[in-house]
């Protein structure tokens, strides 16, 4: 079973990653998870930590020549502002120079704290701060990789931040070109300036703001996942993944929310028959009880306003429980591009991970042996 751990804190040393359950012989290129990464660092409204960090993952073990063993594939990400760090996220020794006692609203701060019993809640936001992300991205770019020789591709873009909605036609020729160009991950130009507009409006007021994120997924054949039993469905599984990741609030596949006001006539799609089956519409985001139909997969995710905010908002401290304001620490006004990045990654593992679950093997010629059989018992159904 193809399955992942991180560690690391957001001021530590580094983040690493152990990824288990890559069959051997996946062509692995670097450069790609290198790009990735990139990807999640840019975007309008990113604060300053992206001017010191330039992530680049190092692959520690489990790939010889540029190919995968089958045996785990250990990752690294160096934090290179460690050294700004070094005595107060020391493993062996640390001050308490920067110790937090008053916890942000919105954050994992007080709960946290509570939980495993922190009077420095720094214990605390290091690891729950998003940070993190930056590894679930090198895992997503890596696992990825798996499903490029069966034509599975990830897209994903912004489409809204804050009031501000993309109105571009996703089905474009080139809307994906100008995604990638944007500096808010829009497809059309004059909404990407209002967003931008937005963004130095709120920044100015000492706010910050969130957006609606979309990922599509082609090429996917029909039948990953299972409707037998509940954790074994993939929407249930893709929702997991993309809920898991930091500040995201809700999330929709196909339709999703707005087919609560719609009668079933305009919501279900009609099937048709041209040299194999297909659907008319894709309202269902291309998951039907749990299995991939052969359409797009289409998700979308909610990411909240960063809770740090530079107008801070009312808290408690916790040692003497005097009301205070929040603490500050240096964050980001928008991070809704990168969430794009992170939330993509995440539905990329959940992909692969149905994926080699339907066409498993050691090997990736195991692999593409049960794949072909499969697609062309298909055909003939």
């Amino acid at each position: 079973m193809l399955r992942y751990f991180t560690a690391g804190e957001t001021h530590g040393k580094c983040l690493t990653v152990i990824i288990e359950g890559m069959p051997s012989g996946v062509e692995i290129d670097l450069d790609a998870v290198n790009e990735q990464l990139a990807r999640r660092q840019q975007g309008y409204g990113r604060g300053g930590r992206m001017a010191i960090e330039k992530d680049k993952a190092e692959i520690l073990s489990g790939v010889r020549g540029s190919k995968t063993l089958g045996s785990p594939i250990a990752l690294k990400i160096e934090n290179k502002d460690w050294r700004n760090w070094e005595n107060i996220m020391g493993t062996e020794k640390c001050t308490d120079e920067r110790a937090v006692d008053c916890p942000r609203p919105g954050h994992a701060d007080l709960t946290g704290g509570m939980k495993y019993n922190h009077t420095d809640l720094r214990n605390v936001l290091e690891r729950a701060s998003a940070r993190e992300t930056a590894a679930r991205v090198a895992v997503g770019a890596v696992v990825r990789q798996v499903l490029e020789p069966f034509g599975v591709r990830f897209l994903s873009h912004v489409k809204r931040i804050g009031s501000v909605w993309d109105t571009a036609d996703v089905d474009a020729p080139d809307f994906y070109e100008r995604v990638k160009n944007s500096p808010v991950g829009f497809g059309n130009v004059d909404d990407a300036k209002k967003a931008m507009e937005y963004i130095d409006k709120i920044k100015a007021d000492g706010e910050s703001c969130g957006g609606i994120v979309e990922t599509i997924v082609k090429g996917v054949p029909a039948g990953l996942g299972s409707y037998v039993h509940y954790d074994r469905k993939l929407d249930a599984n893709i929702a997991f993944g993309v809920m898991s990741v930091q500040a995201i609030k809700g999330v929709e596949i196909g339709m999703g929310f707005e087919a609560a006001r719609l009668p079933g006539s305009s919501v279900h799609d009609e099937i048709k028959y041209a040299d194999g089956f297909s659907r008319v519409t894709n309202n269902a985001g291309g998951i039907e009880g749990g299995m991939s139909n052969g359409e797009p997969i289409v998700v979308r995710a909610v990411m909240k306003p960063i809770p740090t905010l530079y107008n801070p908002l009312a808290t408690v401290c916790i040692k003497d429980k005097s009301p205070r304001k929040a603490t500050v620490e240096r964050s980001d006004v928008c991070a809704v591009p990168a969430c794009s990045v992170v939330v993509e990654s995440a539905v990329a593992f959940e992909i692969t991970k149905a994926f080699l679950e339907k066409f498993g093997g050691d090997c990736m010629d195991d692999v593409k042996a049960y794949y072909d059989a499969y697609m062309e018992r298909i055909k003939t159904y």
